[in-house]
C-alpha cells in the first residue's frame, strides 16, 4: 500500500504505526502495529565501560543531518549478516521528504570523508522513532546511538521507539512493552511541545554526550 504522503506518514507515527516493506525490490509498503514494542528508556540507557571509553575518545567525527540520504541508502544495503532489508525505494523517498520538512534526522560517524556508521529516525514532539542503523567500523553505530540518546535527553524527548526488541538492542536497556503501554507512552510524548532535536550543538564531543547521559541517569 503505497501512495500516502510524508505528512500522512507523520500521522501514522502519531497513531503508533510505522511502515515497512517485505524486500528491497518490493515496491509495496505496509503499516505495522506490533503487539509488543521495543522502547529504550532514555534515563536508563545501559552504557558499558568499554563503550563509554570509546565514546569519550572520539574515534569518529559525529555529524548531524549532513548526509541523511546516504545514511538511509547504506542502511538499505544488504550485508553478509543480512541478505535482505525492508527499506525499499518508496520508503527512501518518504523519509527523504520528512528530512526536507525537518522531521527526519541522521546521526553520522565519519572518519575524514568516509561515512562509517550512523542511524536515522523521525522526531515528532517528544518522541523519536528510530528506523535503522548501520556500522562499517567497530562501534560506529553504538557511538551514533550514544550521541542520539544524549541529544534526545538534552532536547527534552521522553520516548525513543526502537520498534522491535533484538538481542543487539537489549544490551542498551531496550525493553519490550505491550501495545497498550506503548500507546500510553506515545500519548505522553506527543504532549511535549518543547522538544528540540537541535538542543546540543552539531559538533558535540563524546565527553559532552556522556556528561548529559550521566546527569540524566
Amino acid at each position: 500500500m503505497y501512495g500516502f504522503s510524508s505528512r500522512e506518514l507523520l500521522a501514522c507515527y502519531a497513531r503508533g504505526v510505522f511502515p515497512m516493506a517485505d524486500a528491497r525490490d518490493d515496491e509495496r509498503v505496509f503499516l505495522i502495529d506490533p503487539d509488543e514494542r521495543g522502547v529504550l528508556p532514555l534515563t536508563d540507557f545501559h552504557l558499558s565501560r568499554r563503550l563509554a571509553r570509546t565514546v569519550r575518545a572520539d574515534p569518529y567525527e559525529v555529524r548531524i543531518d549532513t548526509a541523511f540520504d546516504q545514511v538511509v541508502r547504506t542502511c538499505a544495503e544488504a550485508t553478509p549478516d543480512r541478505g535482505e532489508t525492508w527499506i525499499n525505494q518508496p520508503i527512501e523517498q518518504l523519509y527523504g521528504e520528512l528530512h526536507e520538512l525537518g522531521y527526519a534526522h541522521s546521526v553520522e560517524c565519519w572518519r575524514g570523508d568516509v561515512l562509517l556508521g550512523g542511524l536515522y529516525g523521525v522526531a515528532l514532539e517528544g518522541a523519536f522513532f528510530g528506523e535503522s542503523m548501520f556500522s562499517r567500523a567497530r562501534d560506529a553505530s553504538k557511538v551514533a546511538l550514544t550521541h542520539l540518546v544524549a541529544r534526545l535527553l538534552a532536547g527534552r524527548f521522553v520516548l525513543l521507539d526502537c520498534q522491535f526488541m533484538t538481542e543487539h538492542l537489549a544490551q542498551f536497556g531496550v525493553e519490550e512493552i505491550p501495545r497498550a503501554e506503548y500507546q500510553r507512552r506515545l500519548g505522553r510524548a506527543l504532549g511535549v511541545d518543547d522538544a528540540d532535536f537541535g538542543a546540543l550543538p552539531a559538533a558535540t564531543t563524546g565527553a559532552v554526550a556522556l556528561q548529559v547521559i550521566t546527569q540524566a541517569s
